[in-house]
């Protein structure tokens, strides 16, 4: 479904993205993860057309978007959540996800169709109880659910999710998993930069290691885990050592 070719950002002299190539899979969820300021949001914002490659190009389902406007890209399929949130903080949650569903793709609301698919999508992430709150009187976890809710309202059949369990408990973490789980089993792509380690190794069939805007690794869970790269750069351990347990709930950024 995606296809990034070879993708590089510079921001004056600063390299933030340095020959960078991966894919996503329809029907897959797939990570990104590596240390605070590796260039993970930066490759997003190249994804879905906020920031300009300076060479490489992208891809989705076998066409090139590498120029087109974020909009368009969205139009064509691409949903995404932020670092920061990026609420209506004036709307309720449940309009929040309305705004999601009238700028999906061009359907028409017969019926009130759109009312009902909000209820859905509330009810999918967990939000029914909260559904009237204004979206600033939320906690960050409750806040987060509100935003991948808006993306999923989109329809994607790319979606991109950055750090979406920061603010949630064990529990929503848990259920965010078998959603996003349940998403892929669908056939949408899913793209996840995740801090939590332990969900990224459980959820993902494939996962990327980008660090100091190069991917380092890539490979299923098991094979990222041993890479000693990867636990020299991302999880902090001596080259040659263990790898660490699953559970280890290690931290990065964007």
């Amino acid at each position: 479904m995606l296809r990034v070719d070879e993708v590089s950002v510079s921001f004056g002299g600063v390299q933030a993205l340095g020959g960078v190539s991966l894919e996503s899979r329809a029907g897959a969820v797939t990570g990104l993860i590596g240390p605070n300021g590796a260039g993970k949001t930066t490759l997003f914002n190249v994804v879905t057309g906020f920031q300009r490659p300076n060479r490489g190009q992208v891809s989705m389902d076998g066409r090139e978007i590498t120029a087109l406007r974020p909009h368009t890209r969205a139009r064509l399929g691409v949903g995404r959540t932020f670092q920061r949130l990026e609420l209506f903080g004036s709307l309720s949650a449940r309009e929040n996800i309305l705004v999601g569903i009238e700028a999906g793709r061009g359907r028409p609301d017969h019926g009130g169709v759109r009312r009902r698919q909000a209820e859905e999508i509330l009810e999918r992430v967990g939000l029914q109880t909260v559904a009237e709150r204004q979206a600033n009187t939320l906690s960050t976890g409750k806040a987060r659910l509100v935003e991948l809710g808006r993306a999923l309202a989109t329809r994607p059949k790319l979606l991109l999710l950055d750090e979406p369990s920061s603010g949630l408990d064990q529990s929503e973490t848990d259920t965010l998993g078998k959603l996003l789980t349940a998403l892929a089993g669908e056939g949408i792509a899913v793209l996840l930069v995740e801090h939590d380690v332990e969900l990224v190794m459980r959820v993902c069939d494939q996962v990327y290691v980008l660090d100091f805007g190069q991917i380092i690794a890539a490979g299923n869970p098991v094979e990222v885990q041993a890479d000693p790269r990867v636990q020299l750069a991302y999880l902090g351990a001596d080259v040659g050592t263990e790898p660490p347990a699953p559970d280890s709930g290690a931290g990065v950024g964007g």
